[in-house]
């Protein structure tokens, strides 16, 4: 019983020390978070004394934020001594020595370190963690090198090192890790591409991964990797012919199924890189055959990219006509059907608005919202489609229904509200500026920017102008104006603008006309003669409507169609300092911080 009794009393005490202990420590870091280091260091000062192990990190480090370096390194030397084996305490002991400036003694401890390093990989990859965790990467990288030496593995720590590296930015290391990692893990090529475009930065550092592969290629020249990295190293460097040409070449070594081809393709597409692409679906369809889908996407996907490269310059009438041939050439190929229905689509769109054939786009949309178990999101847009032609071609009571239906459907939002926009606009069209205006408004908080930014704009022009002009007369031959633009008819739409001061001096549609024109001209690839119109706007109406919309403008032009990166930047920056209220600015903001340079958060 007194035995008992003893040993209860003893578990009594050291409870309550033990809690003790923990009020105090739980000072200290109070003390330490309010700025009152002192205190915090008097109170784990004595905590070590009582308890040296576990309390040693709180006072070595509370000592290394007062610059008491020699208790420091006292009390660091004392711990290594006590356990020899624990390498945490020379860590430390390292530390106080950079800190006190003797990087050679502290090189005296790394070395020491390196030459005892543990013969496992989890202890190894333990003791470089520690290090990391220090602050001194430098060590840690050295250990997992001197760590693959002992265990006589020259891929040990490949990961652990890609990520040092990578913190590090050290291009060259990092480059010589991943592909000396890829050909025995290629299916990590994607996660080395992001990587790789997180950290290197300009023609230099794509010019030192290209010599790097090149000589793994010589090297070893049956491994696919390393050709399928450099077609992905072109791409980063706008190179798209040599990217097409290296995946071709990759491609036929294979002898593959062509989809990385495709895939390729579709990316040059997005880029701008058409002639490219032109080629590389050339190449897919004189590899397969008629009843194989590749030939089939590849053949549809030649022409969308024809399209693309047409309308996206001047192009002549001979242009277009070759382009609907085409389109007509594969529908006698494959039939017209559920399959093809979005070829018929791009075909209808061609000869309503660039061909102007009413009547035969109007029939082939027609046909498609007949064809049996047609996709939802494809038959309400070939709707919309049909409804624009409708429009074009005068007849907007069957276009406002087809857009009402759409608008009442169970389908995409998006859809829906796009629908509803082209309503208020064809109102809008037609002089109807009451209705319109009631629509418009509701579209303002539209889940798509796009049409919540249309909406807003055209209800603020209705707006502002019906205040100026009760009976909106001015308004109402702008409107005839814009709808000529929206037929794409520049030559009417330029004539009625030009009458409208005539007609209606004194009106206050002065900065929407200039904004017409300037939008006309971009429509016709003219941005050299779009761009004194826009900067009229952005000097003189710079409180108007369209002044933000002109200097984001001037910005895209600049940027994208001119390549002059100095001048976007200063219209972008316009919007950020002058319209912070504007809808562009975040837009804005994020091309401004490309432009000089910057690495934005998840930028890959």
């Amino acid at each position: 019983m007194k035995y008992f009794k003893t040993f209860f009393f003893l578990l009594f005490i050291n409870c309550t020390r033990l809690l003790a202990q923990n009020t105090d420590l739980q000072l200290a870091q109070q003390f330490s978070a309010n700025g009152e280091e002192p205190k915090a260091l008097e109170i784990y000062r004595r905590l070590y004394k009582q308890n040296a192990d576990a309390y040693f990190p709180n006072y070595f480090n509370s000592l290394l934020n007062l610059k008491k370096l020699d208790e420091a390194e006292s009390i660091a030397k004392k711990m290594v001594k006590k356990h020899p084996g624990d390498f945490q305490y020379a860590i430390a002991l390292g530390k106080v020595y950079r800190e006190e400036g003797h990087a050679d003694k502290a090189e005296n401890v790394y070395n020491d370190l390196l030459k005892n390093l543990p013969g496992d990989y989890n202890s190894i990859v333990s003791l470089a963690t520690q290090f990391y965790q220090a602050e001194n990467t430098d060590i840690a990288i050295r250990i997992f090198l001197q760590g693959r030496k002992n265990l006589h593995n020259e891929m040990a720590f490949a990961m652990e090192l890609i990520s040092l590296y990578r913190y590090k930015h050290e291009k060259a290391a990092l480059i010589n890790e991943y592909l000396n990692f890829l050909p025995r893990n290629p299916g990590y090529i994607n996660a080395a591409e992001n990587t790789m475009s997180a950290v290197l930065d300009g023609s230099a550092d794509y010019d030192l991964l290209r010599t790097e592969i090149l000589k793994r290629i010589q090297q070893d020249p049956q491994q696919f990797v390393y050709p399928e990295l450099l077609t992905w190293q072109y791409l980063q460097q706008k190179d798209f012919e040599q990217a097409l040409n290296q995946a071709l070449a990759l491609s036929r070594r294979r002898n593959d199924d062509g989809n990385s081809i495709f895939e390729l393709c579709q990316t040059l597409t997005a880029n701008g890189a058409y002639d490219e692409a032109i080629r590389g679906y050339e190449y897919l369809i004189g590899k397969g055959t008629k009843d194989q889908q590749m030939y089939v996407s590849a053949k549809v996907e030649l022409i969308n990219t024809k399209n693309l490269k047409i309308t996206a310059n001047k192009y002549t009438q001979a242009d277009l006509e070759g382009l609907e041939k085409d389109y007509l050439d594969l529908l006698t190929e494959f039939g017209r059907s559920a399959s093809t229905a979005f070829a018929m689509q791009k075909l209808a769109r061609l000869q309503a608005f660039k061909l102007h054939k009413f009547a035969e786009a109007q029939k082939l949309l027609e046909d498609i919202i007949k064809i049996p178990n047609l996709n939802t999101g494809m038959l309400l847009s070939c709707k919309l489609d049909l409804g624009d032609v409708y429009v074009m071609s005068n007849q907007p009571w069957e276009a406002t229904l087809l857009y009402s239906q759409v608008e009442k459907a169970n389908g995409d939002v998006t859809i829906t509200q796009d629908a509803k926009l082209r309503n208020a606009k064809l109102a809008y069209y037609s002089g109807d500026f009451t209705w319109a205006k009631g629509q418009l408004d509701v579209l303002k908080a539209a889940t798509t920017q796009l049409i919540a930014n249309d909406a807003l704009n055209l209800s603020l022009l209705i707006k502002d102008n019906l205040a100026e002009d009760s009976t909106g007369g001015a308004l109402k031959m702008y409107a005839r104006a814009d709808l000529w633009i929206f037929k794409e008819q520049p030559e009417k739409a330029v004539m009625t603008l030009d009458s409208i001061d005539k007609k209606f001096p004194n009106n206050s549609l002065a900065d929407d006309i200039l904004m017409s024109k300037a939008r006309i001209l971009i429509q016709q690839k003219d941005y050299n003669g779009a761009i004194p119109l826009l900067k009229t706007i952005a000097d003189e109406h710079k409180f108007d409507l369209w002044a933000d919309d002109a200097v984001f403008m001037l910005g895209d032009i600049y940027e994208n169609q001119l390549q002059d990166k100095e001048k976007a930047k200063t219209y972008y920056q316009k919007i950020i300092t002058d319209y912070p209220g504007s809808l562009y600015i975040n837009e804005a903001r994020k091309r401004f911080r490309i432009l000089r340079g910057d690495k934005l958060d998840g930028q890959s």
